[in-house]
């Protein structure tokens, strides 16, 4: 843990390590941080995004490919293109299910694991 809150950035690893010291020392997180050298900001925040990656099993659906409905080659509805932020783009036909969204979007940004 030592290494790990000695680093400016921080990779999952290493705040799982924090978190965890934390947790199993039992002080309050302000205590365990002004200890550490650490804000207590950064540590909450690792908590708060382990718990929520931990806590949402990603699933998967099955798909079903169509053919268009026109022959010009475009479905009924118009697509929504979501960019992100490394440039990979996710195209959305019309009536997709918000949530399920939602979670591809965590999963491809690193929010949550396959």
């Amino acid at each position: 843990m030592a290494a790990a809150v000695e680093k400016r950035y921080w990779r999952e690893a290493d705040g799982r390590a924090v978190v965890t010291a934390w947790r199993r020392s039992g002080e309050p997180l302000s205590s365990f941080a002004r200890v550490h050298g650490v804000k207590a900001q950064r540590i909450a925040w690792w908590a708060t995004r382990l718990q929520a990656s931990a806590s949402e099993p990603v699933r998967f659906h099955p798909v079903r490919l169509l053919e268009s409905a026109s022959s010009s080659g475009k479905a009924s509805g118009e697509a929504i293109e979501v960019v992100l932020a490394d440039g990979r783009r996710v195209r959305v036909p019309a009536g997709f299910v918000a949530e399920d969204l939602a979670r591809v979007l965590r999963v491809l940004e690193g929010g949550a694991r396959c």
